[in-house]
């Protein structure tokens, strides 16, 4: 018996999504991110006004002052949708598992210093709690902003500061100091450095605009406590005593460096849309730059002593050039 195979080539009739091939000029494949993002924002059948906010639609541009001839210019740079998400978060929790299973078993924590160790908990554990915050603050975000890139990337936030707060309290578990955990909420609750800190990520979580929220939390504190505690300060323990919490805390930087892309992408295409935005986000950034640094003075001499201003006016101004590179007037 005999057979004979060949091959027939297939030629698919379209090549995309009808609406992205309206967005693309043309049917041709579009990125699995695209297809996972543009466009699929609901804008009619909304049927009921939410009880709580009665003024607004469910889904409403009007939950901000900005505006946007077209809300999908807000593209995510990292290109997320949820399997790269999870896949990109995957690969940094194995190189921060790797890490923390490097100090223990080198015994790494237990030989650092006493008072050193200290000290340097009592600078971190207090953050989970600012971490927290952020976590709540981006959730916020992602509810009420208007357009698919916005709100998955705020939501992928989201995820990531509630992680980022989980390795912080895993810090203290490395140095096996659950004293230190329970001081470090303590001194959130109580200690007068941390209550500048404490009441500015409060009022974030009553702050109505989303976008203004966005400016406060994600690019302004965020902007300026990274570089502070998760550079300078790691710095400066590195000088004095090795990298063991540079190690522990390696997720947060790399995590960091990445989300600013996101951050300045959003900021640099709403500005770029009208001059109203411009003006509009260049007031926020000032208004919550001056805020924020001064906030953090006294986390910024717990941690850096006398350095601590210096390094905070540096690291002020590294912000304020971010924001004129994204198109920002301050």
């Amino acid at each position: 018996m005999q057979m004979d195979l060949r091959t027939v080539s297939i030629t698919p009739l379209r090549q995309t999504f009808g609406h992205l091939a309206r967005r693309l000029g043309a049917d041709k494949p579009a990125s699995r991110y695209l297809e996972g993002t543009m466009d699929l924002q609901p804008v009619e059948n909304y049927h009921y006004r939410p009880t709580w906010a009665p003024q607004h639609q469910i889904f409403d541009t009007a939950r901000t002052r900005i505006s946007m001839q077209d809300w999908y210019a807000l593209k995510d740079p990292r290109q997320y949708y949820y399997g790269a998400w999870t896949l990109a978060r995957g690969r940094m929790q194995e190189t921060a598992e790797a890490d923390f299973d490097l100090v223990d078993e080198l015994g790494l924590a237990a030989a650092w210093p006493e008072a050193a160790r200290a000290h340097a908990l009592s600078v971190f554990l207090p953050l989970r709690h600012a971490a927290w915050a952020a976590n709540i603050n981006n959730c916020y975000i992602a509810s009420y902003s208007y357009g698919i890139a916005m709100s998955q990337a705020a939501m992928y936030a989201t995820m990531d500061q509630l992680g980022i707060a989980q390795y912080l309290t895993r810090l203290g578990l490395a140095f096996n100091d659950l004293d230190a955990v329970a001081a470090g909420k303590q001194a959130w609750l109580h200690d007068p450095v941390w209550q500048p800190l404490r009441q500015y990520v409060e009022d974030l979580m009553v702050c109505e605009d989303w976008f203004e929220l966005f400016i406060a939390q994600n690019f302004v504190l965020d902007g300026l406590l990274y570089p502070l505690v998760y550079g300078y300060f790691n710095d400066q323990l590195n000088a004095a005593h090795g990298p063991v919490f540079s190690m522990l805390t390696r997720f947060q930087r790399e995590w960091s460096a990445e989300n600013n892309k996101w951050v300045d992408a959003v900021l640099k295409a709403a500005a770029a849309d009208n001059a109203g935005n411009q003006a509009q986000l260049s007031s926020w950034a000032a208004d919550w730059l001056t805020r924020a640094s001064n906030t953090l003075a006294p986390v910024a001499a717990l941690a850096l002593g006398e350095k601590a201003d210096d390094i905070r006016e540096e690291v002020l101004q590294q912000l304020k050039a971010r924001a004129r590179k994204a198109g920002l007037s301050l």
